[in-house]
């Protein structure tokens, strides 16, 4: 038992076999499968979110230079990476479960407007996240190799707007329990 928490992969699958028996033992259905998915996927996007914003971004001025090579180099661009996937995970199995429910268009037209203002939401913050926060991410970090300024305003513009989307995340998740 010990080696299945040692390593994630295993953790995970672990879990995987657990949810799979939980939902052949109690008849959940395809659909319900994948609100779990977009309910997972979309605590991991949020959780990201969060973490930039309520830990990293107002640690960093506190680490001793010599140390952030450590958050910039390798933490980051991680969080990073499973961050915009988890945004996209999240937007497409949220559509799949409102177009599987017969709700996409409904709701995506605001004749559901608590869920459609939330999935309007959704999008507008993924929309950020792979084109504002992302592109501007690879210059902060040094993926992609710019001037000094440059890399100062990309830096600038990835925090600002990775605050735009905590801001808009409080409305969104709200109307994401609302409808439920």
């Amino acid at each position: 038992m010990g080696s299945i928490f040692q390593s994630l992969g295993r953790t995970v699958v672990a879990g995987l076999v657990l949810l799979a028996g939980v939902m052949a033992a109690t008849g959940i259905d395809l659909v319900n499968g994948l609100r779990w998915a977009h309910t997972i996927s979309g605590v991991l996007w949020i959780g990201l979110l969060y973490y930039f914003n309520f830990v990293q971004i107002p640690s960093m001025p506190k680490i001793p230079d010599e140390q952030k090579p450590a958050i910039g180099k390798v933490i980051a661009p991680t969080a990073l990476f499973w961050f915009r996937w988890a945004a996209l995970a999240t937007v497409v199995t949220g559509l799949v479960v409102a177009a599987g429910a017969g709700y996409l268009v409904p709701a995506l037209t605001l004749e559901m407007p608590i869920i459609g203002l939330g999935m309007w939401l959704a999008l507008v913050m993924a929309f950020n996240v792979w084109f504002i926060i992302w592109p501007n991410q690879k210059k902060a970090l040094g993926i992609v190799v710019v001037e000094a300024a440059d890399k100062a305003k990309a830096a600038r513009l990835a925090m600002l707007t990775s605050r735009f989307n905590t801001m808009l995340s409080m409305p969104m998740l709200c109307c994401m329990i609302a409808q439920s």
